[in-house]
């Protein structure tokens, strides 16, 4: 399956029913655009979780923290519509012993203009809201 954004190569991931509300509408999974990290619905995904560093090095290994640093990249599109979902996204993510504003910055240094929103304004945007 190909990225309606870009073209790119999909990776499915099941999202943990306590992540569910995180995502955007009712399918059980996501998937994650290779090219350029846009987040999609996914109505079938796999059983287990790809090593989502594939994506990038940037991703987290910790089980806890790969999700949801994922679902916060894929709503960085608006961050009024989903203020609230990044805001606990990002608290999550710090209790998992990560650095959310670090791993943006890896990624725009890895993606840059291709990723589907300009992450090094986004991280910036984050740091005034936090």
């Amino acid at each position: 399956m190909s990225c309606p954004d870009c073209g790119g190569d999909l990776v499915s991931i099941p999202i943990p029913s306590d992540l569910q509300q995180y995502l955007p509408g009712d399918a059980p999974g996501a998937s994650v655009c290779r090219t350029c990290l846009a987040l999609h619905p996914e109505t079938e995904p796999p059983a287990d979780v790809p090593d989502l560093t594939r994506l990038d090095s940037a991703i987290p290994t910790a089980d806890g923290a790969a999700i949801p640093v994922v679902l916060l990249v894929g709503l960085l599109d608006s961050l009024a519509m989903h203020r609230e979902e990044i805001t606990a996204l990002l608290e999550r993510i710090e209790r998992e012993g990560v650095d959310p504003l670090l791993v943006l910055d890896r990624l725009d240094a890895s993606y840059g203009e291709a990723a589907h929103v300009d992450l090094g304004n986004r991280r910036r945007q984050l740091e005034q809201l936090l």
